[in-house]
């Protein structure tokens, strides 16, 4: 696992800043302390109903799933297949006065009914933690790591996270099957200077790589680090708005040679929080790009493009005691999640779940993406496309340990030119799965 910590001095620089604060009249109650706008925050959206949500418990146990895949292999023949999957699963979901932390560890095995070549260990852990350092300065840190051979093979059904924010991992090209790893960083402070005034400093780091780069012709390794910098003003208990600067490094490594991206965005942003558990949120502003194609053929140094582009978005949180629902719309320059290059990206997506009975829920999740290359105009190539992805699952829990579950995902992708891609556009998957857990409360 790998953490690129960019706040040491930012946070530094905020501590001489709290002198300028009256201390004696601080007030640490919810009224005096202002949240984090989706926007600057770095956090995915939750969509679990309130109701389901707990915290300080030790989780464990043990899942078992079976899928079957009508194009499990790409390309130019689909090839239908089964397949099994067991994952242990532990958490520990644990908060304290001033810290809350999340760890999630998931290792398994993936294997097939009859491509035997393709069984792969996968691995899933997860950390989240935010910390308050003081009534004023807010510290948060996660970091996400996957290794598997499929991007459906997750302890979960839903694998596309609802995001407020601009910057983050793209998982909008979906391989149909190779041994991968990605991880993806975030490390903030947060440092509210004032009763309705915060500042912050981010910094994040992504990173894709595929171990057999036969297996997935014509998609490539990536990774992009970045950093940002808000100032956040609270109008009122409900309206916030705010300025952001941010920066990213996005490399895309392919045959021919590194493809690099470096984009410089201010954009503005404004959140109302209507009630309890409902946040909306609009951001738009000038967004700068400088692209470096490695050479063509390996003779012609291409020449770099520059532009400037409008970057924009918006988004909707609703998390009520039987209901979570996310919303979230991006035009904005992003990494290229295995393209060749960063790439112009809109994108949309929206989940709900919904608990049906105390001991029935269900959710429905679906996302777009259409990624237009920044670099496909000076190297004569069209790796253009879009993705769109759509899944349902059901949940019945029986007794306070046993759960089973229901999926089927739709996955359309269409890149004429990548060529594990280009021959099957179409994936329809549908999964059974048995989970026993068990929870025990902690401090108690």
């Amino acid at each position: 696992m790998r953490i690129r910590v960019w706040l040491g001095l930012a946070l530094l620089a905020a501590v001489p800043a709290w002198s300028q604060v009256d201390t004696n009249n601080a007030d640490t109650t919810n009224d005096t302390r202002m949240l984090t706008p989706p926007p600057v925050s770095g956090q995915n959206y939750p969509t679990a109903p309130a109701e389901g949500q707990r915290s300080n418990y030790l989780r464990y146990g043990l899942s078992f799933s079976s899928a079957y895949n009508d194009n499990a292999t790409g390309g130019a023949t689909p090839v239908s297949e089964v397949s099994y999957s067991v994952f242990p699963t532990i958490a520990l979901d644990e908060t304290r006065s001033a810290l809350h932390s999340n760890i999630s560890y998931s290792p398994g095995f993936t294997f097939y009914q009859q491509s035997g070549s393709l069984n792969a260990a996968d691995q899933n852990l997860s950390i989240d933690i935010t910390d308050r350092l003081s009534p004023h300065i807010t510290f948060s840190a996660r970091d996400s790591f996957m290794k598997s051979s499929s991007i459906f093979n997750q302890p979960e059904f839903a694998y596309q996270p609802v995001s407020g924010g601009t910057q983050g991992p793209t998982l909008s090209v979906i391989a149909p099957v190779g041994n991968m790893l990605t991880n993806s960083a975030y490390v903030g402070v947060s440092y509210q200077f004032a009763m309705n005034g915060m500042v912050g400093a981010s910094g994040t780091f992504t990173n894709l790589h595929y171990a057999d780069s036969g297996e997935v012709t014509g998609l490539s390794d990536a990774n992009s680090q970045g950093g940002s910098l808000f100032y956040s003003l609270r109008l009122s208990r409900m309206h916030y708005v705010g300025v952001s600067y941010q920066y990213q490094r996005m490399l895309s490594s392919t045959a021919e040679g590194a493809s690099e991206t470096q984009t410089h965005t201010v954009f503005v942003f404004y959140t109302l929080y209507p009630a309890s558990g409902i946040s909306i949120s609009f951001f738009g502003g000038p967004q700068y790009s400088d692209t470096l194609q490695p050479p063509l053929f390996g003779l012609l140094q291409l020449p770099s493009a520059r532009a400037w582009t409008p970057a924009a978005g918006g988004s909707l949180s609703w998390q009520q005691r039987l209901t979570g629902l996310a919303v979230s719309y991006q035009h904005v320059i992003s990494g290229g999640g295995g393209l060749s290059s960063a790439v112009h990206l809109d994108s949309a997506s929206a989940s709900i779940r919904q608990q049906i009975t105390r001991s029935f829920s269900g959710s429905v999740s679906a996302a777009y993406a259409q990624n237009d290359l920044l670099g496909s105009a000076l190297s004569g190539g069209n790796a253009n496309g879009h993705t769109l992805s759509g899944t349902v699952s059901l949940s019945k829990q029986f007794g306070e340990h046993l759960s089973f579950q229901l999926g089927y995902t739709r996955l359309h992708q269409d890149y004429s030119s990548v060529a594990i891609l280009a021959s099957n556009t179409d994936t329809n998957r549908e999964v059974v799965s048995v989970s026993y857990q068990f929870s025990r409360p902690l401090g108690r």
